[in-house]
């Protein structure tokens, strides 16, 4: 991602954007793969052997000419496991759901929440108990801007 084209950076609500890049879509990254699965529970026996390659843009990116990554900042969305300084992979190319989390636009400021749809009334609904939702009202510039498909979260 570090040769990725930087696009912007964005002060939102609650939650920082701090960068959007476009994926690099003229160079594969091959890393190994075990296809086996690992236990979370009691170990057991491991097989030692590569079962192929994994290009994380292939496995990752369903749409490449769609797909943007975002890192945030903020705690608005922690109990979806959105955590600040992790990278968003949105697709704009998807329909946006009411249970969606999707990045939206409301007056030029963008945000991340889950998109609620109730009774021909719109809501963005934060992660985070500390949060409001936010229903979007007619006097809103209002835009769906695309649908989180996956969230990168260092565990360190």
């Amino acid at each position: 991602m570090n040769k990725s084209q930087k696009l912007k950076k964005v002060q939102i609500e609650n939650v920082v954007v701090t960068d959007i890049f476009k994926p690099i879509r003229n160079k594969k990254e091959y890393l190994p793969i075990f296809l086996e699965s690992v236990s979370a529970g009691f170990p057991s026996p491991a097989d030692d052997y590569l079962e192929g390659r994994l290009d994380l843009n292939e496995y990752l990116v369903r749409n490449p000419s769609a797909t943007f990554f975002l890192r945030v900042t903020g705690d608005s969305m922690i109990d979806a496991g959105i955590h600040s300084g992790d990278v968003l992979i949105v697709d704009r190319s998807l329909t946006p759901r009411s249970g969606s989390i999707v990045i939206a636009a409301i007056d030029g400021e963008l945000v991340v929440k889950r998109l609620k749809i109730s009774k021909n009334k719109i809501f963005l609904i934060p992660e985070n108990r500390q949060y409001e939702p936010i229903e979007i009202k007619s006097e809103m510039n209002f835009e769906v801007w695309g649908v989180v498909t996956s969230v990168i979260h260092s565990l360190t």
